[in-house]
């Protein structure tokens, strides 16, 4: 995938979520199943093909030779998530990690806004099995309440690998992401009840995703959430 050029139609996919104001601390606050293997969080893998308007990675050429800055920008050297993106390059010829984290930021918007419509289809498409539930609850939630939601990235101030590894043949990315989200929530009425359509909020979200590395389909998925700010 090229950083420069984002075309949703010819994408593959990965997911993410984002904690905002309409009280989300239950979907997207709390750790979705961290505590076992990948191979059991993030379920069976879902092909997009290239037609696909739900998805946010696009295939791309392998990282090349290694060298001292090789994830100079997306990850502290010597950290947890430095040597995590060693065993996922090792393993998996075909990953780039900042082809990686741009559609991340990418798909990041996709499914905000997804969640705030209501959209299922997307939002299914997108996550994982349990991470879905979570979310598709709380729009049933909303819906018995006659409410509506309304979201807006307004930016994405960085996007950096927390951690990362490679297990029970799962590679696994976890990203900090600090945003800025402009989110409302409204009743019945259309009277504002929560957030401000004027004023963004301040955000760092952690989310993990995970592939199999032996599988030739180059899908993501996200598997857990975790707000820190």
């Amino acid at each position: 995938m090229s950083g420069s050029d984002f075309d949703p139609s010819i994408l593959v996919f990965a997911a993410l979520a984002a904690f905002v104001v309409w009280k989300l601390w239950s979907v997207l606050g709390v750790r979705v199943d961290r505590g076992g293997p990948a191979s059991d969080r993030a379920g069976p893998a879902r092909r997009i093909g290239p037609a696909s308007q739900n998805s946010a990675f696009a295939p791309a050429p392998a990282s090349g030779a290694l060298d001292a800055d090789r994830w100079k920008g997306l990850a502290e050297s010597g950290s947890n998530g430095w040597r995590g993106l060693d065993q996922i390059a090792a393993s998996d010829r075909g990953f780039f990690a900042p082809a990686f984290v741009d559609g991340a930021k990418k798909a990041y918007g996709m499914v905000v806004e997804a969640f705030a419509k209501g959209d299922r289809d997307t939002l299914r498409n997108l996550l994982s099995t349990e991470v879905f539930d979570s979310f598709a609850g709380e729009i049933a939630a909303r819906e018995r309440r006659n409410e509506t939601a309304e979201a807006h990235v307004v930016s994405i101030d960085s996007a950096t690998v927390e951690d990362a590894k490679v297990e029970f043949g799962k590679a696994q990315i976890t990203l900090r992401f600090v945003v800025k989200l402009q989110s409302v929530r409204r009743d019945s009425a259309g009277a504002v009840i929560e957030g401000d359509p004027e004023r963004p909020l301040a955000i760092v979200d952690l989310w993990t995703f995970a592939r199999d590395v032996a599988s030739r389909d180059p899908n993501w998925k996200l598997v857990a959430t975790e707000t820190v700010h």
